[in-house]
């Protein structure tokens, strides 16, 4: 209802940025409004999924652990979700994206979740809001103007007394104004902060910020060649094309291609391949294979603009140079397919109104890719439209997989016995 369709509408035809405006984005279907509070109350207790149920909600092979809705979060809508384990304490959190902030919630304990708080927007509310970690400290973004970005020692999670607090941030990067998301590769100390303002330096496409030291952010340059880059991964290439072995390579997904690009030199980057497709609407957001042989790849649009079912597109990218198009896959429903991350032989999709789909990816060398597992935190309809799962995460040891729907906020499921 309130999410991302006016402003991509404007990106996609019109070449607009979003800094000018960080309202609530509205569906053209529904009203004009936001719905400012989650009538549901918070979920008590496990709900295993049975019969094809957990509670009200459909489901095939997860049950539902513990909920925090948006009411208990004073927030008016939901968007990017991220975890971090404690290993100090080994406790686990839920990093929660939310329109005016940041919530923390302790998930330790299997059915008693805890808001610990909130660290709020730096500069005003936004739809869009995206946070990542390195070491025990988070890096948020927002589509807010000016916002920069805010970095929150972590460990002070540790030490809440009388929670839910409002919580400050530690430092705040500023060489970057409003960014749609961060990425971080972790292996490098490296934040890659990407969507920036269209007219800045690097038009849109990505930052280099040396954040080795946290609390000593540095910008070191950027690379916009291939322009806006909407989201993207980097990772320390070790896959099947030995040129490029040891490389940092960066993989974006900029609205109308792929593009990889060689950044290990951070003052010199270099395009590596680019990479189109039929039928595309726009090229949002993928994940590597944990071999890094292949690539998977949402477009966001697809399904409205040429009347797809959910549709994945699997890149073979063994050689980086020459990457083709491996296969496809095709949901059951006409849900939009936006964020997925790989685990092992799983690959974990927000699928906004048809939420979380788990699907296995361990034949896809054969081009076999089948739907295992699902959670749907949208009940109401599986329809073609920006409502239900923003993102998820399923890196937690314990099992246990964060979802964050736009209109009803934090889910933690597990997968059934």
């Amino acid at each position: 209802m309130k999410q991302i369709c006016l402003l991509l509408l404007c990106y996609v035809f019109f070449g607009c940025s979003s800094s000018s405006d960080d309202s609530p984005m509205v569906n053209s279907s529904e009203p004009d409004t936001v719905n400012p509070v989650d009538p549901m109350e918070p979920q008590s207790g496990i709900i295993p999924c049975e019969n094809g149920m957990a509670g009200e909600f459909p489901c095939s092979g997860y049950d539902l652990l513990a909920r925090v809705t948006l009411t208990q979060l004073s927030a008016a809508s939901a968007n990017d979700i991220w975890g971090w384990t404690d290993t100090t304490t080994n406790n686990e959190y839920a990093l929660v994206g939310l329109n005016n902030g940041t919530a923390f919630v302790d998930i330790t304990d299997d059915e008693n979740p805890v808001y610990l708080g909130k660290l709020p927007s730096a500069s005003g509310p936004s739809p869009w809001r995206d946070v990542k970690i390195y070491q025990d400290y988070a890096f948020i973004v927002a589509e807010a103007p000016g916002h920069g970005m805010q970095i929150f020692d972590l460990t002070k999670l540790r030490n809440v007394t009388n929670p839910p607090e409002n919580f400050t941030a530690d430092q705040r990067y500023t060489g970057i104004g409003n960014a749609h998301n961060v990425v971080i590769n972790e292996s490098m100390g490296f934040a890659y902060p990407v969507g920036t303002a269209r007219n800045d330096a690097f038009n849109g496409g990505v930052h280099f910020v040396d954040i080795q030291d946290p609390m000593n952010p540095t910008g070191v340059g950027g690379y916009g060649v291939n322009g806006y880059s909407h989201d993207a991964q980097v990772v320390s290439y070790a896959g099947p094309d030995a040129d490029y072995s040891g490389r940092e390579i960066y993989i974006g997904s900029n609205e109308n291609q792929i593009a990889i690009v060689d950044i290990t030199d951070k003052t010199a980057p270099s395009e590596i391949s680019t990479i189109s497709y039929s039928q595309l609407g726009y090229t949002h957001q993928g994940w590597f294979t944990e071999d890094q042989r292949y690539f998977i790849l949402g477009d966001e649009l697809d399904e409205r603009d040429f009347g797809f079912r959910s549709r994945t597109l699997v890149f073979d990218l063994q050689d980086l140079d020459n990457p083709v198009l491996h296969t496809t896959y095709t949901g059951p429903t006409p849900a939009i397919d936006h964020n997925g991350y790989v685990l092992g032989d799983e690959f974990f999709l927000a699928n906004y109104t048809a939420g979380l789909r788990v699907l296995d990816i361990s034949q896809i060398g054969s081009e076999v890719i089948t739907e295992k597992a699902f959670f749907d935190t949208f009940p109401s309809n599986d329809a073609t439209s920006f409502d239900g799962v923003w993102s998820v995460y399923p890196y937690f040891e314990s099992g246990k997989i964060l979802i964050n729907d736009i209109d009803s906020g934090l889910f933690i499921v597990r997968k059934s016995n």
